[in-house]
C-alpha cells in the first residue's frame, strides 16, 4: 500500500531540501521518508527533509533530518527555507517569527525580496557545551590539536545550535574536504558528530568556504557553518564584524558586533518546485 505525498523543493544558496506540511500530523514515519526522499536517485534529491509543525511555544517548529535520517537540532539555510515556505503559503502574515527548533526558538525575518535575516543567538564556545573533548572548562577552542589518521590538524570549534569545526586552509577549492571530512565528522572529540568547515579568509570583509555537514556530505551551502567560520575568523582577529560568506553555492552575509551579541545572518531562500510523490503508507 502507498499514498501520494505532496512536498515542496527549496534551497537557500545551493543547501537544498525537501519541505513537507506536518501541521496536521499525517505523516509516515519521519526517518525512514527523510532517507528515501532525500535520495538524488531513488527520490526526490535534498541535503535535508524540513517538516512544519504546530508549537506550543512559538509560531511554529521545524523539523530537520539529514539525509541519511538522522534528526539535527538546527539548520540555518533551512530556517530561512522554512520561513518562505510559511509565509509565500499565507500560514503567517509576520515580518518575523519565531520556529521552535531543538537548539531553541530561533528569529527569521523577511529583508525584501527572497532574503531572509535571522537572528542565530549567541555562538557558544564552552566545549562541553557544543560539544567536544577538545579544550577545557569555559575556554573557546581555538587552534587545537586535533590527530587525524596521523596527521596533526589545527581545529577551532564553536556551535552556533549545532556543533561545528572550523580547519584554515590555504584554499577551500583543493582542500581535502572529502577525505577529512568525514573522518572528522564521526572523530572520537566529537560525540554527537560535527559539521567540518574548510576556510580562507579573502581580505578584512570576505570569506572562503566549503563544508562537510554531518550525516549528508559536501553541502552547497551550510548557513550554520558560515556562522561559525565568521565567528572564529573574527575572534582571530583575522576579518571585521560584518563579513561575506562565500559558499560553492552562493554568498551569505554575517554580523557578530561583539562577544556578548548574538550573530545575525541574511541569505537568499528559493522554491524551486512543488509536487507529489508515491511513499509507502496508507493509501490516499
Amino acid at each position: 500500500m502507498s499514498r501520494s505525498l505532496e512536498f515542496t523543493k527549496m534551497h537557500g544558496a545551493g543547501n537544498d531540501f525537501v519541505v513537507l506540511d506536518g501541521l496536521g500530523g499525517d505523516l509516515p514515519p519521519i526517518e525512514p521518508l527523510a532517507r528515501l526522499l532525500c535520495d538524488r536517485h531513488f527520490g526526490i534529491g535534498a541535503d535535508q527533509l524540513l517538516v512544519v509543525r504546530a508549537s506550543p511555544t512559538a509560531d511554529f517548529r521545524m523539523e530537520i533530518f539529514n539525509a541519511d535520517g538522522s534528526q539535527v537540532e538546527m539548520c540555518a539555510n533551512g530556517i530561512r527555507a522554512f520561513y518562505k515556505y510559511v509565509r509565500d503559503r499565507g500560514l503567517t502574515g509576520k515580518d518575523e517569527i519565531g520556529v521552535e527548533t531543538l537548539s531553541g526558538i530561533v528569529r527569521p525575518r523577511w529583508a525584501g525580496g527572497d532574503r531572509v535575516r535571522v537572528d542565530m543567538g549567541r555562538p557558544v564556545f564552552e566545549p562541553a557545551k557544543i560539544p567536544t573533548t577538545l579544550g577545557a572548562g569555559d575556554g573557546r577552542v581555538l587552534d587545537a590539536p586535533l590527530e587525524v589518521d596521523g596527521e596533526t590538524l589545527r581545529v577551532s570549534s564553536a556551535s552556533m545550535g549545532n556543533p561545528h569545526a572550523v580547519l584554515f586552509v590555504d584554499d577551500p577549492d583543493t582542500a581535502p574536504v572529502e577525505r577529512l571530512g568525514p573522518r572528522i565528522e564521526n572523530h572520537p572529540a566529537f560525540p554527537n558528530r560535527v559539521n567540518v568547515e574548510f576556510v580562507t579568509p579573502a581580505g578584512r570583509r570576505r570569506i572562503r568556504q566549503r563544508t562537510w555537514e554531518r550525516g549528508t556530505g559536501e553541502t552547497l551551502a551550510c548557513g550554520s557553518g558560515a556562522c561559525a567560520a565568521a565567528v572564529v575568523s573574527m575572534l582571530r582577529g583575522l576579518v571585521d564584524r560584518r563579513v561575506t560568506v562565500e559558499l560553492r553555492g552562493g554568498e551569505l552575509e554575517i554580523a557578530w558586533e561583539g562577544d556578548e551579541a548574538p550573530v545575525f545572518m541574511t541569505g537568499p531562500a528559493a522554491e524551486v518546485f512543488q509536487g507529489r510523490i508515491s511513499v509507502p503508507g496508507k493509501g490516499s
